[in-house]
């Protein structure tokens, strides 16, 4: 087997260097790294990863558990955290949750058993309580789009409520009155936080909730087709319909146009994410923003600070949404 004494000797540097290279670390000159580089590939020499977890007590991965790999949403927020990570000479082991809460832990608890230094955990059915007990142990863990007072300082989350609240404001503002809601799935705290920002915007506008304008999806763009087809089913008549995110949106849209209804001038929509397809729908879909890359790298530059010591940062625990207008909604005339 090839050491990294060799290496050294081969490129004609010392080994703390060679281990710099290994690291990733900026403080090695472009051409001192290209002789350990090209020695490396000489020799055939490969880092001993687990080796080097041993002597260090870090293995530079981090855990990552999400509900689904399916829907750009996931795919952007763990886009964003990769980044970051990749930057630091670190690497992510992603594993799915599923919204299932035995799933849920035997994933968190795999991810331990690998020596994973740190967790993100985008996770919907473990409780409060056991995440409170997670974040007392000794790796250190950030938990995103859910918000646990009393762990309030490792968590990132949007203001679903608001979030809500505004996307009907929009709607309430453009003159609409008979609004329905496509809502996700009413288990999951997002779900019930942007139906709740619904209701409180109707109340303020002296608009009565009727619970038949409401419709049960789960987040999926065919959800939101059949959102639209019970209400409609259902008889309700509606100038508008707020959609818990931007796949329900997309299908909701599909829903309209097979019942012959154009969008923005028969219905508007409006969607929830602004993930990155709702800008190339037509017409482009009015939305509320989600941050959701940006939430991504935060969580990753946390989990940097707090496993590795980098240079501290500063997070903002709960983040404001705001609306992006674009074609889908219109002036009720």
């Amino acid at each position: 087997m090839v050491t990294i004494k060799q290496v050294s000797e081969r490129a004609g540097v010392s080994s703390a260097t060679v281990s710099r290279v290994i690291n990733n670390a900026d403080s090695v000159k472009e051409k001192t790294r290209e002789l350990v580089l090209n020695a490396m590939e000489e020799l055939g020499y490969r880092h001993n990863v687990i080796a080097a977890a041993l002597a260090s007590n870090k293995t530079h991965t981090v855990g990552y558990v999400v509900p689904e790999l399916h829907g750009s949403f996931f795919g952007a927020m763990m886009a964003g955290s990769e980044k970051v990570l990749r930057q630091a000479n670190k690497h992510m082991f992603v594993v799915t949750g599923h919204s299932d809460e035995a799933l849920e832990k035997q994933e968190i608890e795999a991810l331990l058993s690998r020596r994973c230094d740190a967790l993100i955990l985008h996770v919907e059915a473990v409780s409060d309580d056991y995440l409170i007990d997670l974040a007392n142990q000794d790796v250190p863990i950030v938990i995103v789009n859910r918000y646990i007072e009393a762990i309030g300082e490792k968590c990132i989350s949007l203001d679903n409520v608001l979030g809500g609240y505004l996307a009907t404001k929009h709607l309430i503002d453009s003159g609409h009155i008979e609004i329905a809601y496509a809502a996700g799935a009413l288990f999951k705290a997002d779900g019930v936080n942007r139906l709740t920002g619904h209701k409180k915007a109707l109340e303020e506008a002296g608009i009565y909730y009727d619970e038949n304008t409401m419709a049960e999806g789960n987040f999926q763009a065919y959800s939101g087709e059949n959102c639209v087809e019970t209400l409609l089913q259902r008889g309700v008549h509606f100038t508008a319909i707020a959609c818990a995110n931007d796949e329900m949106a997309s299908g909701a849209i599909n829903a309209l146009r097979k019942h012959g209804k154009r969008v923005p001038e028969d219905v508007s929509v409006i969607g929830f994410d602004n993930v990155d397809f709702a800008s190339y729908l037509t017409p482009k879909l009015t939305t509320v923003n989600y941050p959701v890359r940006d939430i991504g790298a935060m969580a990753a530059r946390w989990i940097l600070n707090q496993a590795y010591g980098n240079n501290k940062v500063s997070m903002k625990h709960i983040l404001k949404p705001h609306v992006i207008v674009r074609g889908t909604t219109a002036d009720r005339v």
